[in-house]
């Protein structure tokens, strides 16, 4: 069993979550409810809960703000929201889960059952630490993303990334140093997260990161060339984006 709280400065929406924790996710117990960034300070201090369910716009100021003050976690954060922010690509940074109001039932419980029973482990804290990192301004080189694989999450600067590729559901990133990590989610989703740091779809499994690219070879179907040494495949598609890139 969990024990939760609810954030939310919306009573309607407090109400409805509960309920239907209530209804379909039979191991949450919530234990107590918040509506401000004060009262939710308050109430995660006195209730210690497993996981909050965290509203980001508060009255007050916003669920982030409640996660500084604490400054360490020993709960599991799902986020809710109304709004599909900038605050939702931290979120998406950082990977935690999210869920969007309405709340649909069937994404709850799909987020509940990703919870980790047992305490708190050191990768969440390392999450949480980053979605605040993220949510501030900060210069490009110093982003971080977290790349979450089937045992561990791993926190890697984006400028540290050459390339990734599709493998099904799974993306394989291939790192400066040549390392490789294999990460539980699919391109799309890290072409769009990546998207305003010099990332470039090449193709339908290949996505490159434009300052680590050598050259563009047109012969044999064009291919792009990195500097790791690694030949990358240039579908027909997406190659007239590519010269526009490279051609300035």
């Amino acid at each position: 069993m969990f024990k939760a709280i609810i954030i939310d400065d919306i009573e309607n929406s407090r109400i409805t979550l509960a309920d239907d924790l209530k209804r379909y996710c039979p191991q949450i117990s919530v234990t107590g409810e918040a509506d401000s960034v004060e009262s939710g300070i308050n109430v995660i201090t006195l209730k210690k809960p497993d996981v909050v369910f965290l509203d980001i716009q508060l009255g007050d100021g916003t669920g982030f703000d409640i996660l500084e003050h604490l400054g360490k976690f020993d709960f599991q954060v799902i986020f809710t929201t109304a709004l599909d922010t900038y605050g939702i690509k931290a979120i998406k940074f950082s990977a935690l889960d999210y869920l969007l109001k309405p709340i649909d039932p069937d994404e709850l419980v799909d987020a509940v059952n990703k919870l980790k029973k047992g305490p708190v482990k050191d990768s969440i804290n390392e999450s949480i630490n980053l979605l605040l990192e993220n949510i501030k301004e900060i210069q490009p080189d110093s982003k971080r993303i977290a790349l979450s694989s089937a045992d561990k999450v791993r926190m890697v600067y984006v400028k540290n990334i050459v390339r990734c590729e599709s493998q099904g559901s799974y993306t394989i990133f291939y790192l400066n140093n040549k390392e490789e990590i294999v990460t539980t989610k699919n391109l799309k989703e890290y072409e769009h997260l990546l998207d305003e740091f010099s990332f470039v779809r090449v193709h339908h499994s290949h996505l490159i990161n434009f300052n680590y690219l050598k050259e563009y070879i047109k012969k044999d179907g064009g291919y792009a060339v990195m500097t790791d040494g690694s030949n990358v495949p240039v579908s027909f598609r997406k190659r007239n984006n590519l010269l526009d890139m490279i051609t300035g």
